[in-house]
C-alpha cells in the first residue's frame, strides 16, 4: 500500500494503472472530489449560509427538496458536465438524466448519484452524504434512459462522501474499498483509512423499529432473535442503532462492523422496497462487497438486479457477510414453508409466579 500523505488523485493513479482508460476514470473521479468539497462547504455553513430549509417543491419521488439538495446537484452537474468524460448524468432529484449541453464534449462514462442522501437530518445537524455510482458508457452520441438500466455489477466505480465532524470520501474502483479525509488546511483528500474490511460477524444491527409491524416475517423474525439477546437463539446481545441517514449508518458498518437494514415492508404496498437501486443500493452494495461484505435484497443479490427503471426502489440489506447469509436463509425458509413459528419475547405470557415474571 502506498506509503506517507498519498492524496487521492496519486492513489487512483497507483489504482487504475494498467487497466482500459485509466486517466479518464482517474480524471472523473477528481471532478466528483471537487463537488464534494463544494457541498461539504456548503453544510458547513449550514445555516451561516442561508443553506437550510425547504424549496416547498417535491422531487420525482415525492419527497420535499431542501435546499442543500437542488444546491447539491447543481454542484455535481457543475463540476463534471465540462470536461469531456461523462456523457451523460442521472441523479434523485431528476426526473430523467440530464442532458449535456450541446457545446460539452461527450465521454466515456455515466454518473449516477444522490447528491445529498439523508437530507431530511440536515435541518438538525446530523451527518449527511453523496453517493456516486460510475459506469461505462458504450456507444457514440447522448445516452437513453435505458443506457443507464445496467446492473451493478458493470460498475467502473462507486462510493460516497460523509459530512461529519471531518469529511470522509469512500470509494472503490473494484480494487478494494478505501477512505480519504478532507484536509481542510491543504484541500486535498488524504488517504486515512485503506483497505477497509467489515467482520464477518457482529453483534450490532441497523433498522428503523418504527416500522416493525410492516416488516415481513424473516425480517420480524431475525430482530426478534437480536433483541432476545443472550437469553435467545442467538445467546449473544445486539446492540440496535438508527441514525436514518444511509451514509451515515453504512460508514459506521465499515468503521466496525454491523449491519444496515431497510427491509420490503406493507407500509407502502406499492413500493418493493424504499431505497432507489440505481443510485443509492447498487453503489453502496459495491462498497460493502469490496470490504469483504454482503449486500441483499433478502433474496436476491444487489448487484445482479436487473435494473427496470431509473428510479426503481429495493429492499437493501448489507453489511457483515454471516449476518446477510442468516437473513438470506430466513426469506429462503420463509417462501418455502419452512420456517419456524417464532414469537417476539416482548409477547410472552408471564406470571407472578414464573422465573421470568419474578422481580
Amino acid at each position: 500500500m502506498l506509503q506517507g500523505r498519498t492524496t487521492l488523485s496519486k492513489f487512483l493513479i497507483e489504482q487504475l494503472r494498467g487497466t482500459e482508460d485509466q486517466a479518464d476514470l482517474a480524471a472523473l473521479l477528481v471532478d466528483v472530489t471537487a463537488a464534494v468539497k463544494a457541498i461539504a462547504s456548503m453544510t458547513a455553513k449550514g445555516a451561516l449560509g442561508g443553506y437550510l430549509g425547504s424549496l416547498g417543491t417535491e422531487n420525482v419521488q415525492g419527497e420535499t427538496q431542501k435546499k442543500l439538495d437542488v444546491l447539491s446537484n447543481d454542484a455535481m452537474i457543475q463540476a463534471c458536465e465540462w470536461g469531456g468524460l461523462v456523457a451523460g448524468m442521472a441523479s434523485e432529484e431528476l426526473d430523467e438524466p440530464y442532458t449535456l449541453p450541446r457545446e460539452f464534449e461527450r465521454g466515456a462514462y455515466l454518473l449516477v448519484f444522490d447528491p445529498l442522501d439523508g437530507s431530511s437530518n440536515i435541518d438538525v445537524n446530523v451527518s449527511v452524504g453523496t453517493i456516486f455510482s460510475v459506469l461505462r458508457h458504450g456507444r457514440l452520441g447522448d445516452p437513453s434512459t435505458s443506457d443507464y438500466l445496467r446492473p451493478g455489477v458493470e460498475q467502473v466505480a462507486a462510493g460516497y462522501a460523509i459530512y461529519g465532524p471531518s469529511t470522509m470520501m469512500v470509494l472503490t474502483v473494484g480494487r478494494g474499498t478505501h477512505g480519504f479525509t478532507l484536509d481542510r488546511e491543504i484541500g486535498n483528500f488524504i488517504l486515512t483509512h485503506p483497505d477497509l474490511k467489515i467482520p464477518e460477524d457482529t453483534s450490532e444491527f441497523a433498522i428503523n423499529a418504527s416500522n416493525e409491524r410492516f416488516w415481513e416475517a424473516p425480517v420480524q423474525r431475525y430482530v426478534a432473535e437480536c433483541k432476545a439477546g443472550r437469553t435467545g437463539d442467538r445467546g449473544r446481545d445486539f446492540n440496535m442503532r438508527w441514525i436514518a441517514s444511509m451514509v451515515a449508518d453504512v460508514h459506521r458498518i465499515l468503521m466496525r462492523g454491523g449491519i444496515f437494514m431497510y427491509p420490503k415492508d406493507t407500509k407502502e404496498p406499492a413500493k418493493p422496497g424504499r431505497l432507489r437501486l440505481m443510485y443509492e443500493a447498487n453503489p453502496i452494495a459495491f462498497v460493502i462487497e469490496q470490504a469483504g461484505g454482503a449486500a441483499s435484497t433478502g433474496r436476491a443479490r444487489i448487484l445482479e438486479l436487473q435494473p427496470e427503471a431509473l428510479h426503481q426502489r429495493v429492499p437493501v440489506m448489507l453489511g457483515s457477510r454471516h449476518e446477510i447469509e442468516r437473513l438470506e436463509r430466513y426469506h429462503r425458509e420463509h417462501d418455502s414453508g419452512t420456517d419456524r413459528p417464532f414469537a417476539s419475547p416482548l409477547f410472552k405470557d408471564r406470571s407472578l409466579y414464573s422465573a421470568e415474571g419474578s422481580a
